[in-house]
């Protein structure tokens, strides 16, 4: 494996690379993924962050089976005064498992820190399965969530700092009651409850860790006080209980769009 800059000629083959990699590790579709790559990875847009002066860009090319090298990976970043963030980072899934990720990613570390850098930031898409484990994997935090526009679509981000500077991290899980709001619930002796929409009281299990939502954690609800009879989901984002879950036990709340993925579905150390 090499790593080098990227040139004005790889851009075919880094979008080929890009579309590859979405399509096997992304919840998007394919008209989603295509819109992204024009977007991000379009020839204009490649050259014009090859030629930016604050822009990090490293490829991998790597061979297998003794065929010609190609591009297996790039990692994209820019630096904005003292903040160096990786933008975008991709491994062609046929290069999987030989630390590509990890290396590129170390590369746009040393660039950074070449450039003067005093603080280190990664993005990944709420809808990458496999980021928030491999950004975990390199010690960094999840700190902020925030909405981005992509091909005239918005998508949820979640932000990774290193530890150091992780002052305001965000822990989507956490069920203290100073963290949470719990909108349109009561709370009387310590139990909380909800009601649904024929008037009928739910009791919220807020003793528990939640499920982690894109926008904030969800929790199983019962019919009753004793946690007998399960009711559905409650959306500690919105306070609704139209909660649906998918035949992937994925979470969707009906009235504001917040999402859980299960942990299965969130990392395959392949992709490392």
């Amino acid at each position: 494996m090499e790593l080098r800059d990227p040139t004005p000629e790889d851009t075919d083959r880094i979008r080929q690379m890009v579309d590859s990699s979405m399509t096997t590790s992304y919840r998007l579709s394919p008209q989603q993924i295509d819109a992204v790559t024009q977007e991000e990875f379009g020839d204009d847009a490649l050259r014009r962050t090859f030629d930016d002066e604050d822009a990090v860009a490293v490829v991998a090319e790597n061979s297998i089976d003794d065929a010609d090298p190609t591009v297996a990976g790039i990692v994209l970043g820019s630096v904005d005064g003292d903040v160096g963030e990786v933008r975008w980072l991709f491994v062609d899934p046929e290069h999987r498992g030989l630390e590509i990720g990890t290396e590129l990613f170390e590369a746009a570390m040393d660039a950074f820190r070449e450039r003067g850098v005093e603080r280190i930031q990664a993005t990944a898409l709420e809808k990458n399965t496999e980021g928030e484990q491999f950004f975990e994997h390199l010690d960094l935090e999840r700190t902020e969530e925030r909405t981005v526009e992509l091909g005239d679509e918005s998508f949820v981000e979640y932000v990774y700092t290193e530890p150091s500077a992780a002052t305001d991290k965000t822990d989507s899980a956490k069920t203290d009651d100073g963290d949470i709001d719990f909108p349109d619930t009561e709370l009387e002796d310590g139990v909380r409850t909800a009601t649904t929409e024929d008037g009928q009281n739910v009791y919220v299990d807020t003793d528990s860790d939640g499920a982690s939502g894109t926008q904030a954690p969800f929790f199983v609800t019962y019919l009753d006080e004793e946690w007998g009879e399960r009711y559905g989901y409650y959306c500690a984002n919105c306070g609704s209980l139209d909660v649906q879950m998918d035949d992937m036990e994925r979470l969707e709340c009906g009235e504001c769009g917040n999402s859980h993925a299960p942990d299965s579905e969130e990392y395959d150390d392949s992709y490392l």
